[in-house]
C-alpha cells in the first residue's frame, strides 16, 4: 500500500511539475492582490517566481489567456481566440465571457483600471472597448475601425485620457495615440526605427516602454516621446512580448517569446529610476556588488558600436557582455548573471569615441 501511495504521489508531481513547464507565453501581469507573476504560457495561465521560474498554474475554471492579459483589483482579463474572459483572481471562477464578432486577431489589451478594457485587432486593424460597468454583462463598441498600420501593444495614458498603442511592421513601426474623447488617431512617433515593436506599458511618471524583436530591445519614451533609454538585457532577450509595468514594484517584466523565459528589470530595487551616485567616468552600478538585477548606467551621446567588456585585477579580458549598436541615449544594461567567479573587476565599456571604465565586486 505504501509504494502504491509513493507511486501516486510521484505521478502527481511529475504531472505538476509538466504543468508548470513554460511554453508558448505571450503576455504577463502582477497581481498585487495576491503579490504574483502570472505568465499566459500555451492553454493555461502560469504563476513564476522572481526569477522566471514556474512556481504553480493559475486555478479555478481553466482560466486561459492566448495573448493579452490586464488585472483590475481582483479581475484578470484575458483574450482567448476571439473572446474575452474575466476570472477571479483568487477562486479562478469565470465571472464573464464575451465574443468579439468579427474578430480576426486579438492581440494587445488594456484598461482604466476600473471598468474599461482595450483590445487591439492585429488582424482586422481595429481597436474595442469594452465596459464592465456590469462585470457579468459586458458591452463592446469598435472605438478605430481601421488603425492603417497592425496594432500590437496598447496602454491607458489617464493623464491625456488617451490609448497609446504600437505597430508591429510594415512601411513604418509608428507609436500612435487614440483620443478617448472623440477616437481620433494621431502619430506620436513616425517610424520609431524599431521594427517588430511587440508590447507597450507604462509607468506612473509618465514614461513609456516598448519591447521590439528588431533589434531585441527595451527602448524607454519620455511622455514627449523622445528617446530617453535604451535598456539591455544581455542574453535575456528573445522575441520580447507583451510587457508589463508593475507599478506597486518598480518593476519591469518580460516575457521572451522566442526562448520561453520570463526577466525582470528593477525588481526589489529601484535601478529603473535610481541607479545610485555616480561613479568615475559617469559610469553607475546599482545595486553593488553586483546582483541578479543590478544595472550598469552610462550615456552615449552618438549611436554606434558600444562593447562592455569585463577586466580582471590584472588587465585581462574575462567576459564580453554586450557588443551591439545602440542609439544615442542613457543606456540601462542588466549585468547581474554574469559567468564569472566572485571577486574585484572592472567595467570596461568602449564607445566609437571614448573608452570609459569602473571597478565592481561581484
Amino acid at each position: 500500500m505504501k509504494s502504491t501511495s509513493a507511486f501516486i504521489i510521484t505521478l502527481l508531481a511529475s504531472a505538476v511539475c509538466s504543468a508548470q513547464t513554460l511554453t508558448g507565453i505571450e503576455s504577463v501581469e502582477f497581481d498585487a492582490l495576491n503579490h504574483r507573476f502570472l505568465v499566459s504560457n500555451g492553454n493555461t495561465i502560469v504563476e513564476v517566481d522572481n526569477t522566471g521560474n514556474p512556481i504553480g498554474v493559475f486555478t479555478g475554471d481553466s482560466p486561459r489567456a492566448d495573448y493579452g492579459m490586464e488585472v483590475i483589483n481582483s479581475t484578470i482579463f484575458t483574450i482567448v481566440g476571439s473572446t474575452v474572459k474575466a476570472y477571479d483572481l483568487t477562486s479562478g471562477a469565470l465571472l464573464s465571457s464575451i465574443t468579439i464578432s468579427g474578430a480576426s486577431f486579438l492581440n494587445g489589451m488594456a484598461s482604466d483600471g476600473v471598468n474599461r478594457v482595450w483590445v487591439t485587432d492585429f488582424g482586422a486593424l481595429k481597436i474595442y472597448e469594452l465596459d464592465y460597468s456590469d462585470l457579468a454583462n459586458p458591452t463592446y463598441t469598435a472605438i478605430v475601425a481601421n488603425t492603417g498600420i497592425t496594432p500590437n501593444g496598447i496602454c491607458f495614458d489617464e493623464a491625456n485620457n488617451r490609448l497609446v498603442f504600437v505597430a508591429w511592421s510594415g512601411a513604418t513601426s509608428d507609436i500612435t495615440a487614440v483620443s478617448l474623447v472623440d477616437y481620433a488617431t494621431t502619430t506620436l512617433v513616425a517610424n520609431a526605427s524599431l521594427n517588430s515593436i511587440d508590447g507597450i506599458d507604462n509607468d506612473t511618471q509618465g514614461n513609456y516602454y516598448l519591447a521590439s524583436w528588431s533589434p531585441q530591445r527595451i527602448t524607454k519614451y519620455n511622455s514627449d516621446f523622445t528617446i530617453n533609454q535604451v535598456i539591455s538585457v544581455p542574453g535575456g532577450l528573445n522575441s520580447p512580448a507583451d510587457i508589463a509595468y508593475a507599478e506597486e514594484i518598480d518593476t519591469l517584466i518580460i516575457p521572451n517569446t522566442g526562448n520561453n523565459t520570463v526577466r525582470f528589470v528593477g525588481f526589489q530595487t529601484s535601478g529603473i529610476h535610481e541607479e545610485g551616485g555616480k561613479s568615475q567616468n559617469e559610469l553607475r552600478c546599482f545595486p553593488m556588488p553586483v546582483q541578479a538585477n543590478s544595472l550598469l548606467s552610462f550615456e552615449t551621446t552618438r549611436a554606434g558600436k558600444v562593447r562592455i567588456d569585463v577586466i580582471d585585477a590584472s588587465g585581462k579580458l574575462v567576459h564580453s557582455l554586450l557588443n551591439e549598436n545602440l542609439p544615442a541615449a542613457m543606456q540601462r544594461v542588466v549585468v547581474g548573471e554574469l559567468p564569472i567567479a566572485s571577486g574585484a573587476y572592472f567595467w570596461k565599456v568602449t564607445t566609437e569615441y571614448d573608452e570609459r571604465s569602473m571597478p565592481f565586486i561581484k
